[in-house]
């Protein structure tokens, strides 16, 4: 009986350390495109990071991707590769780093839950500096032409609204359903455009769109929020997944386009 209570526990374990989506690790690993793991490295800190470089002639635009609640997952990584394939250099830090057992990040916090809980814990000047550091790192590569984009999704679109507040030199900022800046001074130090998804079916943060569009309009900054009908939340992620819900693949489908035309722009 105790020998099969340890099968059993083990078993467990085994499935908790599973990958939360292994479709897109899967994707990630069949992919032509070299991607690798580099260290950011500021003050003290070290953010692990993952990049991305896309199969292409000439210097690229480089894309900082933040990630969801969930940490640095294999879906966020996935997308550093598909912006490759689109012909950008893209990374994603791991702004998780540090606080998982043993100094590690997303990976060992044991999933999704592990995530959730800490990450309403990270300093915003610390997620400021971490971002600073990817954009920095980019920014100054051999194969990048200078241009960096930040784009994020969930709570990524969230703190990509706020760092546009913080970082003067991006040139874009893409929120994927992520909570507004909604302190008029904090917007009045905006210097790119902000250009925002939603879903249709997602009101809790739908419904902050209107608000922010007037007083983005007040500050005199550019904002292009596109509400997607039919979609939910987390529609990105959700609308590649096995199974994904029809409206969440169609929202899925028509913002990639509408990213590859505004990155196209910049």
């Amino acid at each position: 009986m105790k020998r099969l209570s340890l099968i059993l526990l083990a078993a467990f374990v085994a499935t908790q350390n599973l990958p939360a989506q292994p479709w897109a690790k899967e994707k990630l690993e069949k992919s032509p495109r070299h991607g690798e793991w580099v260290k950011l490295k500021h003050d003290s800190r070290e953010v692990e990071s993952f990049i991305t470089y896309p199969e292409v002639k000439d210097k690229a635009t480089a894309v900082v991707v933040v990630h969801e609640i969930f940490g640095l997952s294999d879906w966020a990584r996935n997308v550093t590769d598909e912006l490759a394939a689109a012909g950008y250099i893209a990374i994603a830090p791991d702004l998780l780093s540090g606080k998982g057992p043993n100094g590690g990040g997303t990976a060992e916090l044991g999933g999704d839950d592990g995530a959730r809980k800490v990450i309403g814990s990270l300093p915003p000047d610390q997620i400021t500096a971490d971002l600073n550091a990817a954009v920095d790192y980019v920014s100054k590569l051999p194969s990048c032409n200078g241009k960096v984009v930040v784009m994020g999704f969930c709570w990524g679109g969230g703190q990509v609204f706020r760092f546009a507040t913080n970082n003067k030199d991006i040139k874009a900022a893409l929120s994927f359903y992520g909570t507004p800046v909604e302190k008029q001074e904090d917007l009045a130090r905006i210097n790119c455009p902000i250009y925002g998804f939603y879903g249709g079916n997602d009101n809790r943060i739908t419904a902050m769109v209107p608000k922010a569009s007037e007083m983005m309009k007040q500050a005199g900054k550019t904002y292009e929020p596109v509400i997607y009908d039919g979609a939910g939340h987390g529609f990105m992620r959700g609308g590649e997944a096995p199974g994904a819900r029809e409206g969440d693949v169609k929202a899925h489908d028509a913002a990639w386009e509408r990213v590859k035309k505004i990155l196209g722009k910049i």
